[in-house]
């Protein structure tokens, strides 16, 4: 039988109800791990089922039975086993009752705010089933360790260019919703490749916050950046070059663009930004010299402080 035999109206005409399709849905779900972990085994052991003359030692050795939750509920499944118990599966890893689906649902919860006991209502809600707040601690507690080793990483030595901004969100803390300022810096390496060097939470945008992210910068390793684009904040510039001395620093161009077209009347904006263009995608210094003067030439007269 094939996947679109499920999708015939033959095949889907001989469900009574709504109850008896998820009963079908479950047990096909049921099925579906078993034969993974099926697999999983022969591939542990290197020789299929029922093979007479084994090339090792080990063998399989029945079944156990596990009660699992997943999206779908809780299960019991038949886990294989054999005679050493070096078999560990990874679709349900030994010691563990949740599905790798129901951690990173817990995972995404708990990134979107919600305390243990509120993930913990929203899963029994949810899927019928209940798991501990300690349970969800261990969850969360693995994503969390993994974000402190990503955030203390050693970096680069040198960065041809690093683009530095801060972008605001709203987030509630204390049963209040306020402005919190993300700091992100993205780095380009020598290889070619862009590089999220960290993202630090504050308050809102300052030169005195930048401080702090690039000295952090400076500890994990980085000697030297060629090329700082940043928003032109008041003060970033001399921040920039207290940590990192010999960096040249340049305005975004997307906040060069906003800061030209906000002087600039709504129906124009569009060929403004059009003939803008031209200067900073052309091919070399002197083609955008000339868009310049272009540009100059046809909106100076009317927008000289844009």
């Amino acid at each position: 039988m094939t996947k679109e035999d499920f999708l015939s109206s033959e095949f889907l005409s001989q469900f009574k109800d709504s109850k008896d399709f998820v009963n079908f849905m479950d047990e096909l779900y049921k099925r579906g791990v078993e034969s993974m972990l099926e697999g999983e085994i022969e591939a542990h052991l290197g020789y299929p089922k029922h093979t007479q003359n084994t090339p090792t030692d080990n063998a399989r050795n029945g079944y156990g039975k596990k009660k699992i939750k997943t999206k779908k509920g809780e299960l019991e499944i038949k886990v294989p086993r054999d005679r050493k118990s070096e078999f560990n599966p990874q679709l349900v890893p030994k010691r563990s009752r949740l599905s790798e689906g129901i951690e990173s649902l817990i995972i995404s919860l708990y990134a979107k705010g919600m305390s243990n006991s509120d993930i913990e209502e929203q899963l029994h809600e949810l899927y019928g089933f209940n798991v501990s707040t300690s349970t969800i601690s261990i969850v969360t507690d693995k994503i969390t360790n993994d974000i402190i080793a990503w955030q203390n990483r050693p970096l680069e030595p040198v960065y041809l260019i690093v683009w530095m901004d801060a972008i605001v969100f709203k987030v509630r803390e204390n049963s209040r919703v306020i402005n919190k300022a993300i700091y992100l810096a993205i780095g380009l390496r020598q290889d070619g490749k862009k590089e999220v060097l960290g993202m630090w939470l504050g308050k809102n945008e300052s030169a005195a916050f930048w401080m702090s992210v690039l000295t952090d910068l400076k500890t994990r390793g980085v000697n030297d950046i060629l090329i700082s684009v940043t928003d032109n904040l008041n003060g970033f510039t001399d921040t920039i070059k207290n940590v990192f001395p010999l960096s040249e620093t340049q305005i975004c161009v997307v906040h060069q663009i906003r800061n030209s077209a906000k002087y600039v009347v709504w129906k124009e904006k569009k060929e403004f930004t059009k003939d803008m263009k031209h200067i900073y995608t052309a091919p070399n210094k002197e083609a955008a010299q000339a868009a310049l003067e272009d540009f100059k030439t046809k909106w100076n007269s009317k927008y000289s402080y844009a």
